[in-house]
């Protein structure tokens, strides 16, 4: 500290952005030959600033205007919202990375970064792969590529546009999933893995979210794989795996058959026995899926999320309608005739299937897992949380302390579009032993 007051004040601005100064070891360029640089690090690590800075080195020369390693880069993020308030705007963005002679201006028009010394970025998002046919670069950096809608299809098509320079890179920074992609990187032999926990950066996080999120999950899979960067195996027993949901993902340029029918699965969050308002961390699962004319089911979009009656409904009313839908399907064990309720005061002429849970959540999975098994289903995309929680799903029910919001949506979705599919019976179940899905008459009341 000392040190650092005995500077000028010329000085200390110059230190504030000396990357290599404040930076731990493991978030600078690793030394040798690579052409990948596959962060696989957990919630909090740093993985923005780390990517952001990197940006910065090989963008940049010496002076505002002296030229960098790179004139052109491709930075793809998640989703366009987040390539411009996380990545470009962020507190931890490439704007806030430079300091303001080298900062380079961002025009929102043209998703693009020009630096003072005339090198340029471009933006692209993982939920529209051909935005990167055609563009040229020297370099990339990839954010959170494990959560990417269109993981293979995008990172293919940036792949064909790293074309240009004689030692393009590219770096990936993501928490892990065991993902295809993911999976190749890190057997790549031109691949750096550097992998890094929460706890890594615990001097640089918020006191409050350590003790709520790192102590909670600390030790569990979820914390695993997002606190500790684990690349996790299938659980053994689960009625999901991710390889099986990845064999069958439909492709993003193959076209979708028509839809015989169309629905909006929902699965109110759990209330607070005491508080009446949704349990901590509970979410309203919210899945499109549709049947096609071909027989097939079709999962079109995960909108599940943490709001209150009326934001849930709104989110349901939203995919009703982009899906042009048939019904919404809404599961009525917490809320009872609440859920139709919150749903038509929104649109009283919403059509609404109410369903009632007289079997448990393994017993109405189950055959759904089956029809996934056969080939049967396919995910138009990738659901991260949505999947995450599927492959955590097993005969004993889901997997440590997460939740099957997202799962019973799909399962309640599914089953009202094949309800002809037959259920094991449960252990108090003394009805007939292989009792087959009433389907909607009885089932459903739609």
């Amino acid at each position: 500290m000392r040190e650092i007051q005995s500077l000028t004040q010329a000085d200390r601005d110059a230190l504030l952005y000396h990357w290599p100064f404040w930076a731990r070891p493991e978030q600078l360029p690793p030394p040798g030959d690579w052409t990948n640089w596959l962060i696989l690090a957990g919630r909090g690590w740093g993985k923005t600033r780390t990517g952001a800075e990197w940006v910065r080195s090989v963008m940049c020369g010496k002076t505002p205007l002296a030229r960098g390693t790179y004139g052109r880069i491709a930075i793809v993020a998640e989703t366009a919202a987040d390539a411009r308030d996380v990545i470009v705007k962020g507190t931890s963005g490439i704007l806030s990375s430079h300091p303001a002679d080298f900062r380079p201006t961002y025009q929102s028009s043209t998703r693009s970064l020009t630096w003072p010394n005339g090198a340029s970025a471009l933006l692209f998002n993982a939920t529209e792969p051909d935005q990167l046919r055609g563009p040229e670069h020297e370099a990339a950096w990839l954010d959170e590529l494990a959560k990417w809608r269109y993981a293979q299809e995008t990172y293919d098509m940036l792949q064909f546009g790293l074309r240009i320079g004689d030692d393009p890179k590219q770096v990936i920074t993501t928490t892990p999933r065991p993902i295809k992609i993911v999976k190749e990187l890190v057997s790549d032999p031109d691949t750096v893995v550097t992998r890094g926990l929460t706890t890594d950066n615990r001097s640089n996080l918020s006191a409050k979210f350590y003790a709520k999120i790192v102590a909670k999950y600390e030790g569990t899979r979820l914390g695993r794989q997002e606190l500790q960067a684990e690349l996790l195996t299938d659980v053994p027993g689960a009625l999901w795996t991710q390889r099986g949901l990845d064999e069958h993902r439909w492709p993003v340029k193959k076209r979708l058959p028509d839809m015989a029918r169309i629905v909006i699965g929902v699965d109110p969050a759990a209330k607070d026995p005491n508080k009446g308002v949704p349990e901590d961390g509970a979410e309203t699962g919210i899945v499109a899926v549709g049947l096609g004319v071909d027989g097939r089911g079709y999962v079109f979009e995960d909108g599940s999320c943490r709001l209150g009656p009326m934001g849930w409904a709104r989110r349901a009313i939203a995919l009703y309608d982009r899906y042009q839908g048939d019904a919404i399907v809404a599961e009525i064990n917490q809320g009872g005739a609440m859920v139709e309720a919150v749903l038509q005061s929104e649109r009283p002429t919403l059509p609404v299937a109410s369903v009632h849970a007289s079997r448990g959540k393994v017993t109405r999975a189950e055959p759904i897992a089956a029809l996934y098994e056969q080939g049967r289903i396919s995910h138009c995309g990738a659901f991260p949380e949505l999947e995450d929680q599927m492959v955590l799903f097993t005969h004993n029910g889901i997997e440590g302390e997460t939740t099957a919001d997202r799962v019973d949506a799909l399962v309640w979705a599914l089953t009202e579009l094949f309800p002809n599919i037959v259920f094991r019976p449960s252990d108090d179940e003394d009805d007939d032993p292989w009792q087959r899905n009433r389907g909607r008459s009885a089932e459903t009341g739609y």
